[in-house]
């Protein structure tokens, strides 16, 4: 699965999936084949972090 450049949709579609279908952020990065650290700095460039307690980006 592609995931969406701009970072309001990534955000939105990174969240469901973490609410719907993985219980931690490492087990997403996993399965979609995608890069923590990516996905953590372009989603902190528009003011969230993850939170592992919530399991969301707050």
């Amino acid at each position: 699965m592609s995931l969406p450049s701009d970072p309001f949709i990534l955000l939105s579609v990174i969240n469901t999936k973490l609410r719907d279908q993985y219980t931690d952020l490492d087990k997403l990065c996993e399965d979609l084949d995608e890069d923590r650290e990516h996905l953590v700095q372009a989603l902190a460039g528009v003011g969230y972090v993850y939170s592992s307690e919530q399991n969301q980006f707050i």
